[in-house]
């Protein structure tokens, strides 16, 4: 199994389903089929595409649960699972529960049944969200006041009774939760129980190794030591550990089990093994300090998707732990040091993205890397850093938790990680708003956790995965018995109640599917205000309802672009960049920023000056300028001119996208050639638009700065990097330059996998056109075609015939070609 899958969410998905390894998920067990199967019936209704939308069903109508809609939810202790609509990722439209399971022997064994519908709790029908409302009446029910009283309204073949569930009582969440709070120390007892009897059993092996390491971590950090034998054993297994692919996703937390073990114990017989694993991931980073859902090339490169953060921050939190277990590297310090280099730029302007991405705005986490970055920097002793992404855990709650990249597993391991580092009382507030009623919710019967994904009509890429060791660290917070759960004091200032409940109210607001009426309904006095928010996801949205008509006054927002607060000035350049032309009057205090020493507001303000457009033209040679820039010491990785090449060239977005008339070419060529040494494969293929809009004369001057980008590809946004080096072979071979035929025949070699079955037959087009002067290269494609045939690794057979089919066509062709035109090398002979 892996940690990793393709999903339409952030990403586009893999376009083989055998290139990159997806998960398998667990086969339902026959019985639970079956019960399913009565519910199941016909298909309901489908939207006319018949694959999106479903009708909320009415079960006491005699609906069915709609056919290949699996998904259904744990119903905490109870012991039940029952099946609740969700539509764009929330279930505030339902107003029903199906059950779908019952356990033998559990509380619900004998009240309810499969085909029973709940229909509200406490006496009062479903109002507002069955999940939320059920979730929250477990919760008061697990009260001393509620004595382990659960009442549900119950409908079985057409009467309609209230029948109470008695579940254990556990006491009252704290309002410091998990701290000084008994029902979370019982909670961590029993899970602990629990999941060591899972462990000890002979079929626990069965696990995917990032489950297995997080449960092992969790009976470690009981700080109980009748559980040391069962964790010394999974140590034992992690230090034999090792995979040919994914090992990113799961080097990570299987070196954390590693670490923490022998920090935690002292036992150096595992040694070897975490020496070995903390070389292997920092030698499989890439040359920018990433990692992606495998080990770098020996290019220094990523194949696939390229950087992907879920799975690289956890690896440099190990690598952290692994040295301070005594692994001693000069390539595990240099690891660390290239990661948290590139994860500290988000800091103050989003949550860490997917990949080597824009800061990511529309949440305030992203699969949990919030969370993670503030492990991360906390135990690098960053207060900053720790803080901001500590801030961001704690207003990430409600829709944005329930959301994730193929699933929200992580989002949930890593929430109250990140939420503890800002104190008791932000947990408090946070289990108080979100993780009382979800936690209880996932809870089952025996004292296990259940991993419950987002409210989608189908499992998301963990199903089946054992929730109980990612749970159970949260409730273990307050023993402080390893690093992951505070053994390292924090260094983030610590926040009191009325601060903590703030930030909850800052990731209020918002779901997938109403993502605009809060704000929307806002006046212009409290648009302006969120502007100057801490938070960038604030500041996203206000700007958004601008964007969509909301009207503020002009002056006000040019006025916070001399704000003492560097987040207003922020925000204020987020709202300009969202009324466009409108912004036209800030255009000359806008055009002051581009000096300010703050990198973040000097490309924000560029981006504003290039949302205004023909208004900013008189800008156009200082943006250009800015671009040209380089500062190796206070910009490592070029992000302003990364930002400023997507302002000024993105196709159909950039400033100068559709025309380069009045451009002056000295300045404009600075630029290009600059952008083109870019670390981000995306940012290159901005400059694509220059490609298209230069007549061919005046791109000559650029062909051999063009050539050097064919040839030495970027570093990083790896999926975005062929677009701009494919046109660079097609205007070499359109100026006829000599050095094009070598360098296109060395890139479809080279070119990233992903969707090379497509790119290759337009690079033999390329190749075709040099007509008999490709003659000389027929021995190098032979050996390619060779390649693709048989030897290309991770790749679908079939694609690969393919590729090498034109390949040898292509051959055939240069072979019978006649054409010799007139070439012209790059540098004179």
């Amino acid at each position: 199994m892996t940690a990793a899958n393709c999903s339409t969410r952030q990403a586009p998905p893999p376009r083989w389903s055998d290139w990159i390894p997806c998960m398998t998920k667990p086969h339902i067990t026959l019985l639970s089929a079956l019960l399913i199967a009565i519910l199941l019936g016909a298909q309901s209704d489908v939207n006319a595409e018949g694959n999106k939308d479903i009708a909320v069903p009415d079960f006491t109508a005699g609906d069915p649960i709609p056919k290949d809609a699996r998904h259904d939810w744990n119903l905490g202790a109870t012991g039940a699972r029952g099946w609740i609509y969700c539509d764009k990722m929330v279930t505030s439209d339902a107003r029903q529960i199906a059950i779908t399971k019952v356990v033998q022997g559990s509380p619900a064994d004998g009240v309810l049944a499969v085909g029973d519908v709940l229909l509200g709790v406490g006496g009062q029908p479903f109002s507002y969200d069955p999940r939320t409302e059920f979730g929250k009446a477990l919760t008061a029910a697990e009260s001393e006041a509620g004595g382990g009283k659960l009442q549900v309204t119950r409908w079985r073949v057409g009467k309609t009774e209230n029948v109470v569930l008695q579940v254990p009582v556990l006491g009252n969440y704290s309002a410091t939760a998990p701290y000084d709070c008994p029902k979370s120390t019982r909670i961590l007892e029993q899970g602990c129980r629990a999941l060591a009897a899972r462990v000890a059993s002979a079929d626990y092996p069965d696990q995917d190794p990032i489950t297995r390491s997080l449960n092992a971590l969790a009976l470690l950090a009981s700080g109980d030591p009748g559980y040391l034998p069962l964790v010394k054993k999974e140590a034992e297994w992690a230090a034999d550990y090792s995979s040919d692919s994914m090992q990113t996703w799961h080097y990570g937390y299987v070196m954390m089990l590693l670490s923490e073990y022998v920090i935690a114990t002292g036992d150096q017989s595992v040694m070897p093994g975490l020496n070995r694993l903390a070389l292997e991931a920092a030698e499989g980073q890439s040359a920018v300090g990433s990692w992606g859902h495998g080990f770098a090339l020996s290019s220094g490169r990523l194949g696939g998707y390229g950087m992907m953060n879920s799975p690289g921050v956890p690896l440099t939190i190990s690598l952290v732990l692994a040295r301070e277990a005594g692994v001693k590297a000069p390539e595990v310090d240099r690891a660390i040091e290239l990661s948290s280099r590139l994860l500290r730029f988000y800091v103050g302007k989003g949550a860490i993205p997917y990949g080597d991405h824009h800061p990511w705005i529309e949440n305030h986490d992203d699969n949990g890397k919030c969370g993670m970055g503030a492990v991360l920097f906390n135990l690098l002793g960053e207060s900053r850093s720790a803080e901001f992404f500590s801030r961001m855990s704690v207003a990430s709650h409600g829709p944005e938790r329930d959301t994730g990249h193929t699933g929200n597993f992580f989002n949930l391991l890593w929430a109250v990680p990140g939420v503890a580092l800002s104190g008791p009382q932000s947990t408090g507030a946070w289990m108080q708003e979100y993780g009382a009623w979800y936690f209880d919710l996932a809870r089952q019967s025996d004292g296990s956790f259940s991993h419950q994904g987002p409210p989608e009509k189908d499992n998301d890429s963990y199903e089946g995965w054992d929730g109980t060791g990612s749970y159970l660290l949260a409730y273990a917070m307050p023993l402080k018995k390893i690093y992951l759960t505070g053994r390292r004091p924090s260094v983030v200032p610590q926040l009191d109640a009325v601060a903590s409940n703030a930030l909850i109210q800052d990731g209020r607001g918002w779901n997938n599917k109403d993502r605009h009426s809060f704000y929307d309904s806002l006046d212009a006095d409290q648009i302006l205000e969120r502007l100057g928010s801490w938070s960038p996801i604030v500041r996203e949205r206000a700007s958004i309802t601008l964007a969509r008509g909301k009207q503020v006054p002009l002056l006000s927002v040019i006025e916070m672009l001399e704000s003492p607060s560097i987040e207003a000035r922020y925000g204020a350049c987020q709202a300009l960049i969202a009324m466009r032309g409108k912004a036209a009057p800030a255009v000359e205090p806008l055009r002051k920023l581009l000096g300010h020493t703050d990198l973040w507001l000097r490309i924000k303000a560029a981006e504003a000056l290039a949302s205004i457009g023909k208004p900013a033209s008189h800008t156009v040679p200082e943006l250009l300028e800015l671009l040209a820039q380089v500062d190796p010491q206070n910009d490592p990785r070029g992000m302003q001119q990364r930002y400023l090449t997507f302002a000024l060239f993105e196709n159909g977005e950039g400033m100068l996208s559709r025309s380069l008339d009045g451009v002056d070419d000295e300045l404009l060529y600075q630029a290009v050639r600059a952008g083109l040494k870019n670390q981000d494969g995306r940012a290159r293929g901005s400059l694509g638009s220059v490609y298209r809009n230069l007549s061919s004369e005046k791109i000559k001057p650029l062909l051999p700065a063009i050539h050097q980008a064919i040839i030495e590809p970027a570093p990083s946004g790896e999926m975005f990097a062929d677009s701009i080096r494919v046109e660079g072979l097609r205007l070499l071979a359109k100026h006829r330059i000599e050095d094009g035929i070598i360098a296109c025949v060395r890139y479809t070699r080279e070119q990233n996998p992903w969707a090379s079955q497509e790119r290759t037959p337009e690079l033999m087009k390329i190749l075709l056109s040099y007509g008999t002067h490709a003659k000389a290269v027929i021995p190098e494609l032979t050996k390619l075609a060779d390649y693709f045939e048989k030897d290309e690794p991770n790749f679908p057979p079939a694609l690969m015939l393919m590729k090498a089919k034109t390949v040898r066509e292509t051959i055939r062709k240069i072979e019978a070609s006649t054409e010799t035109p007139e070439l012209t090398p790059l540098q004179p002979k």
